[in-house]
């Protein structure tokens, strides 16, 4: 894979850069996907990855797009993040880094107990027909 994604990071909207790029955090209940129910993929905001499905997408009331599972192809890199006085752990894309949220162990225990948390403007929505 090329590292082509690296343009998109100059015409990112802001609240997108903010978020993928300085590890910042959108509000809860502002973001456009949180309450997207329509079948279809979410990619990630830079680089187009594949990241979720609407099959793994669930409403978790936290606030923000609230997943079980990422992709098998995603590669969704884990890191230990303690700021804020928490320790929690931060998730990023696993082709271009972008920081897209974090994940949580209060997920379905059906589809294995974890709940990714993650930025809107992390991502993009591509309907599925």
């Amino acid at each position: 894979m090329t590292d082509d994604w690296k343009e998109n990071i100059a015409s990112l909207p802001d609240i997108s850069f903010y978020v993928t790029q300085q590890n910042g955090t959108e509000r809860p209940f502002t973001g456009i996907l949180n309450d997207e129910k329509r079948k279809g993929d979410y990619t990630c905001i830079v680089c187009k990855t594949l990241l979720f499905s609407d099959e793994m997408k669930f409403d978790s009331g936290c606030g923000w797009p609230a997943f079980h599972s990422e992709d098998s192809e995603a590669c969704i890199s884990r890191i230990v993040d303690v700021t804020h006085g928490m320790v929690r752990t931060e998730v990023r894309c696993g082709t271009c880094d972008a920081h897209l949220g974090h994940v949580f162990n209060d997920g379905p225990r059906k589809h294995g107990g974890e709940r990714y948390c993650i930025n809107s403007a992390a991502m993009e929505f591509e309907v599925k027909e």
